[in-house]
């Protein structure tokens, strides 16, 4: 009998680790059997036979359990429950809550009275009020987890969510919230969370496409200080971020904040430069925050407000407000989670007044959208509890080990369970596809609902007035979004479109979206202190006040704006050297200045660290070298082309006559005679062509083709002769030694600079010259000084420095002049912070100042060229060189070669044809004597050449007609002779 109970003892302890909604204890059956065989005494029966008996009704029990078990889980797939708990928690109170209490009811009733949707099978609803504490959700959510609940609707915040969360991640039960929507609730981090609302991250990019519509750029964030305010702002930031937008400012604030604290927050906002603030915060403190600001003065023109969907779900729950309580919205756009029109949403919000009636000791109150999310989340759960069931799947718990060691005390953590069957449920949550009164539910791979949506919506006196919609799908558009779907997806600038907007202020102008901060400070403005060049920007002595183009630039485009400009200009320099712009720029970057104006070039460096406005001043680097003047001589008619190109010109002018005599000689009796009268036409045939005054005609076709060639050479090399001197005759020409950057980088002449500008970077860091070549000079005398002494003489050869400098260096010094080209192309700026509203206004001033011709007449007013710089001058830097017409030559060349190689081919085989004879005659080859002979033969002229071949060709025939006849007269005496002899001798001769 010990081995007995021995052997039944584990599996009974097994058994009881898990429990059955269905009522079926296998683990009590076989105890009360074993018992009873253990507690039977029959005195006929032996020991032995009770101990066989007893194993015999063991082995029954566990055969009839093996249906029921397996793997320690209760199976009954025959039959569904007739009830499945499921469990709620929520404020009842809260705006959301009393909203979300009368959909999910009425879900519930509506589920439980459909067959088609968990047929046999009714959804037990518990709820439970958290009362708007998170310590009590999660007591609430406690409960739960301790009775037989499949699935949790809610919690109502995001706050409690992030807890709860790892509690149903623990105990494998689905948490499906319709209202926590706070976007780091990650699938990847709770698994078992389930949002069925639409997730703030959407939200935030609707916002954030709402600034970049409107052209904003920096906004101000006030939020709730929890981790729905945080991560939603956090969200804002990033999508801000993609459309090179910024929040500004941050102001959190408690999430019950009181009045006061309100106050000092809004006061703090009041002090910024952004007039775009975006609420996201919750239905208690969003109205106080407005109603503070609107004591503020902060309702005003130039405010926007932007409210995420808490300020849409009072105005729907509540509606209709009174005049009171809408005068603080006034101006306000707001989303709201968008729910297609259709005959579903139609027949709930028919039916909403009933529902709501006698719910509330105050009057009924209206239907928000977190109501249709929480009404379709119930239709959601049964859906995937029904395809739970169709699976095979049951409804059982099993006791978490590791709380069972945590047994004893008064929190009764053993009592809580696994739900088995949690993640089966959980894939049948994320797989459902329906249509529910907020459209089609279908989860994305990252747990959201498609087709996230939301509409725009503008606050107008007692109501509210629809602007536009936002979806993922195409961005702002005027159409509803599911009329979008059917067409590719356009978020183009120029797609983007949304109604006009009566903004705070009862004003249809669309804001600013800032001002200058109103805490009387003033823009801290620095201006370098310049010692050189004063016209463009210097300091008054003795005062604070500054002068020159520069500053009347500035005072200008200011004038412009539609708004003042609080302002004060600092020194930036020692007033000894010129200071360094890139310096001034930094100080923009470390806060010590708001902006600086004066002579800054806009470089690539320093477009990195501010933003510049539109150039008022072309200016790039040019070479400043010593220039003399020249004057004509008698040799000037030599200076058109370098010696190198006479000398190309002269050896092709006698190339091209010595062909055409060869081509000619043979042919054409003007190219024949005695060698004297033969140069003499070469060279006079040759010059004449310059001229096309050339008598003597060509007759072969090769000489033709050559002459042909050569003429149009001489006509382009005779024009641009002709056009080059007739420009060193008549206009001033001014000669340097150095041509331009290029002679100066292959040069090692010394070079000045201006001290502290970007000239010296741009020479060592671009151009590859070394620094011991570089010679800083700050006043233009220096700059004069050193050009006149010359690198021989302690000074430099050439000065490189930005064109405004040069331009007034060379008003009044007409000994020097820029030579070559300029070899960059930059512009002067006004500096300000990256991303400063200012600077785009300023840009706009300055294009307007240009085109009223405002710019030209402050340039006129300080820097006014005088008559030097005014004269027609210009710079010898370049003669007529060989480079320009080296491709005409290589034609005229290549013409030449190849007709003399066609010559000369013509010539071997003229040659061979006709001395052929005399060579296979004389029986001899001799090289030397067939040369002789060849030059001979070239000599000739054709026609004698053709004579004599006529001839040799008449005594050739003539001499065989003599050898025939001879012939036959020895052949006539052989014949007489044989017939007076006998006719056997003539046989035998």
């Amino acid at each position: 009998m010990n081995s007995l109970i021995d052997t039944t003892t584990p599996l009974n302890t097994q058994l009881f680790h898990t429990r059955s909604v269905n009522g079926l204890v296998c683990g009590s059956q076989m105890i009360a059997a074993t018992a009873t065989v253990k507690g039977e005494s029959w005195g006929f029966v032996s020991d032995s036979f009770i101990t066989t008996m007893s194993k015999v009704w063991l082995l029954v029990l566990v055969v009839v359990c093996h249906g029921i078990f397996s793997n320690g889980v209760v199976t009954n797939s025959s039959t569904r429950p007739d009830v499945v708990h499921v469990g709620a928690i929520l404020s009842y109170k809260s705006i959301i809550g009393k909203v979300a209490k009368v959909a999910i009811e009425a879900a519930v009733e509506d589920v439980n009275s459909d067959p088609t949707v968990l047929p046999g099978t009714k959804i037990n609803l518990t709820m439970q009020d958290s009362n708007y504490s998170g310590f009590l959700g999660i007591l609430e959510a406690l409960k739960f987890m301790e009775k037989d609940t499949v699935a949790i609707i809610g919690p109502q915040q995001s706050v409690t969510a992030h807890i709860i969360s790892h509690i149903a991640n623990e105990l494998q039960v689905p948490l499906l919230s319709y209202s926590a929507t706070d976007p780091t609730l990650s699938s990847l981090q709770f698994p078992f969370f389930v949002r069925t609302a639409q997730s703030d991250l959407y939200q935030m990019a609707a916002i954030a496409d709402l600034v970049d519509y409107y052209g904003w750029r920096e906004v101000i964030a006030i939020y709730v200080d929890d981790d729905h305010g945080r991560n939603g702002i956090a969200a804002l930031g990033d999508k801000l971020a993609e459309k090179r937008c910024k929040i500004s400012y941050k102001a959190p604030m408690s999430p019950l904040p009181t009045r006061d604290e309100i106050t000092d927050l809004l006061i703090k906002v009041a002090l910024m430069e952004s007039r775009i603030v975006v609420l996201h915060t919750y239905a208690g403190p969003g109205p106080v925050v407005l109603k503070v600001a609107q004591y503020l003065g902060m309702m005003g023109t130039g405010y926007v407000w932007i409210a995420t969907n808490w300020l849409t779900t009072i105005l729907d729950t509540n509606a209709p407000l009174d005049s009171d309580a809408t005068d603080d919205f006034q101006g306000v756009i707001t989303l709201r989670m968008y729910a297609p029109d259709s005959e579903l949403k139609r027949k709930f919000v028919s039916r909403w007044s009933n529902l709501t009636s006698g719910k509330s000791t105050n009057a009924s109150f209206g239907l928000s959208t977190y109501g249709l999310y929480a009404y379709d989340t119930v239709w959601l759960l049964a859906h995937a509890i029904d395809a739970f069931f169709n699976q095979g799947g049951i409804i059982s718990f099993s006791n978490d080990s590791r709380l069972t060691e945590l047994h004893g005390g008064s929190l009764n953590l053993d009592a809580m369970s696994i739900f088995n069957g949690g993640n089966l449920l959980l894939q049948n949550i994320l797989q459902v596809n329906m249509t529910g009164v907020t459209g089609p539910i279908k989860f994305t791979s990252d747990r959201n609902f498609i087709y996230p949506a939301f509409e725009v919506i503008n606050v107008i006196g007692t109501g509210i007035r629809r602007i536009g919609y936002w979806s993922n799908y195409s961005g702002l558009s005027v159409l509803p979004p599911e009329m979008l779907y059917a067409k590719p997806p356009n978020r183009s600038s120029a797609s983007q479109r949304l109604y006009d907007v009566i903004w705070p202020g009862q004003t249809t102008e669309r804001p600013r979206g800032w001002i200058f901060p109103n805490n009387g400070r003033h823009l801290k403005i620095g201006v370098p202190k310049r010692v050189s060049y004063r016209e463009f920007v210097s300091q008054v002595e003795g005062t604070d006040l500054f002068k020159g183009y520069c500053i009347d630039v500035f005072t200008a485009a200011l004038n412009l704006l539609p708004y003042a400009v609080p302002y004060k200009l600092f020194a930036f320099g020692d007033g000894i050297n010129n200071p360094s712009s890139t310096e001034l720029v930094h100080l923009i970057t470390t806060g010590v200045y708001d902006a600086a104006i004066g002579d800054i070039a806009i470089i690539t460096n320093r477009t990195k660290i501010v933003d510049f406005t539109q150039p008022y001043v072309e200016s790039g680097l040019v070479v400043v070298a010593p220039v003399s003047r020249l004057n004509s001589n008698a040799w000037a008619f030599l200076r058109p082309f370098t010696p190198m190109m006479w000398g190309v010109t002269a050896i092709f002018f006698l190339i091209v006559g010595a062909v055409v005599w060869i081509l000619e000689h043979r042919i054409n009796d003007e190219f024949r005679g005695p060698p004297k009268k033969q140069v003499v036409t070469v060279l006079w045939f040759s010059l004449s062509t310059l001229f096309f005054s050339h008598k003597e005609n060509t007759v072969s076709t090769l000489g033709r083709l050559v002459l042909i060639i050569w003429l149009f050479v001489v006509l382009i090399i005779n024009s641009s002769y002709t056009a080059s001197l007739t420009s060193i005759l008549t206009v001033q020409k001014l000669s340097s030694s150095v041509k331009g950057i290029e002679s100066l980088i292959n040069s090692k002449d010394p070079i000045g600079y201006q001290q502290n500008s970007y000239a010296r970077n741009y020479l060592v860091e671009e151009l590859g010259i070394h620094e011991s070549r570089l010679v800083p000079l700050n006043m233009p005398e220096d700059y004069a000084k050193a050009l006149k002494e010359g690198p021989g003489g302690g000074g430099v050869a050439a000065v490189v420095d930005e064109r405004a400098y040069v331009d007034l260096f060379l008003s009044t010094r007409c000994e020097f002049s820029i030579v070559g080209q300029e070899f960059t192309k930059a512009g002067w700026g006004f500096a300000f912070p990256r991303d400063s509203p200012l600077a785009i206004d300023m840009s706009t001033a300055i294009l307007r100042l240009s085109e009223n011709g405002d710019l030209e007449r402050i340039h006129d007013k300080w820097l006014k060229r005088s008559a030097c710089t005014s004269q027609s001058t210009t710079y010898e830097l370049d003669r007529l060189q060989l480079n320009s017409f080296w491709g005409l030559f290589l034609i005229c060349g290549l013409a030449c070669l190849l007709a003399l190689i066609v010559y000369f081919i013509l010539m071997v085989r003229q040659f061979s044809r006709h001395y052929s004879d005399d060579f296979e005659s004389s029986g001899r080859n001799s090289g030397s004597k067939s040369f002789q002979t060849f030059l001979t033969f070239v000599d000739e002229k054709e026609e004698e050449v053709k004579n004599r071949s006529k001839r040799k060709q008449m005594e050739k025939v003539s001499n065989r007609s003599v050898g025939e006849e001879s012939t036959n007269r020895s052949t006539r005496r052989y014949t007489e002779s044989c017939s007076s002899k006998s006719l056997d001798r003539c046989e035998e001769a």
